[in-house]
């Protein structure tokens, strides 16, 4: 039989605590995750290419409406270019490029925030393998001119590095500011792509496109540099 209230009580605090560690907060993320991907698999946004904006929605409700699902499926791992071509194809460059790039700081910001509120206190004391500890550190000490370089020269996942910086110290600042500022020119490119897509012998095409491959060249570099600089600086 129960003695007073002291057992409930001290169950009711196991309870919470089990409900608030850092395992079960990572169950938590990975679910939502899981849930949205999901989501966003049975949905398939990029159907937006082919049919269209709603025909019942349009100027600046859709353009608000568009930016924030651009940035929920960010979140959920919707890759960026075809989102971004979206933005061109639906509402041109002009107004596709600001729209595609208040989505991405949103998108940016949520994964982030849910990375670190769920999933930094469980994954940071796996982070003890060279290479992750070396990433780990190049992100937390330097943590605005590594995200800029990574957003001015795509090569990871969109989301996946927003989830891995939320695991490192990374401020919050630096990282909105970096992504900010450094998916300005891979985004217009694309943005412009998709916009001229109807005519892909326009010289505003040929050059977003032209664009597209050269950073994707500079960011197969600079991984190849960074790879050498992360074992070097992990082996001092």
């Amino acid at each position: 039989m129960l003695d007073s209230a002291t057992p409930p009580d001290a169950l009711a605090v196991r309870c919470t605590r089990l409900l608030l560690s850092p395992w079960s907060r990572l169950a938590l993320l990975v679910a939502l995750l899981a849930c949205a991907a999901t989501a966003m698999f049975v949905w398939e946004p990029q159907r937006l290419l082919a049919n269209g904006w709603p025909p019942h929605l349009s100027g600046g409700v859709a353009v608000v409406l568009f930016t924030v699902a651009y940035g929920l499926c960010t979140t959920a791992f919707v890759p960026r270019p075809v989102l971004n071509a979206a933005a061109g194809a639906l509402f041109g460059a002009q107004i596709g490029t600001p729209a595609a790039l208040l989505g991405t700081v949103l998108g940016s910001a949520l994964a982030f925030g849910l990375g670190r509120l769920l999933g930094q206190d469980a994954l940071r004391p796996l982070l003890r393998t060279r290479w992750l500890s070396a990433a780990d550190q190049q992100l937390s000490r330097h943590g605005f001119r590594s995200m800029l370089a990574i957003r001015l020269f795509p090569g990871l996942p969109f989301a996946a590095t927003n989830y891995c910086a939320a695991v490192s110290r990374m401020r919050w600042p630096a990282f909105l500011l970096a992504t900010a500022l450094g998916s300005i020119p891979n985004t217009a490119a694309y943005v412009v792509a998709g916009a001229r897509a109807s005519t892909p012998t326009s010289p505003a095409f040929l050059i977003s496109m032209g664009f597209i491959a050269v950073t994707g060249l500079a960011a197969v570099a600079v991984a190849w540099w960074k790879r050498g600089a992360l074992r070097g600086g992990s082996d001092s």
